[in-house]
């Protein structure tokens, strides 16, 4: 019998999820990462395979802040990044991760800046 770890089993996850979604120039990809300690989220054109915008926890404008208001700080402000660079609807790409906490937190600060998902 095989074990497989809890990372192994999201990349799993994830990888069955994106069968299905794939970013395009007029409504790219926003895709979520959640560590231990930060979280990450980047707008991302699969057709040809460029980082639009990103936004982190890890980043020392931001600094590391409280796991749920990090994350709706990261949400803002990557869409604000989004904005700026004319993307205005988006796929949301939740990484193979539970829309629940974070990543939940995440999407609703790109919902309010005015991001449409």
């Amino acid at each position: 019998m095989s074990v497989k770890t809890r990372s192994a089993l999201r990349v799993v996850r994830h990888n069955r999820l994106r069968k299905h979604l794939a970013g395009t120039a007029e409504r790219p990809r926003l895709s979520v990462f959640r560590s231990q300690k930060h979280i990450y989220a980047q707008v991302i054109d699969d057709s040809t395979g460029h980082t639009l915008a990103a936004a982190s926890t890890a980043e020392k404008a931001i600094g590391a802040l409280d796991n749920i208001d990090g994350a709706k700080t990261v949400g803002k402000i990557l869409a604000e990044r989004a904005l700026e660079k004319g993307v205005k609807a988006v796929v949301f790409d939740r990484g193979g991760f539970r829309y629940h906490g974070c990543v939940a937190s995440l999407a609703d600060g790109a919902r309010e800046a005015g991001l449409e998902f």
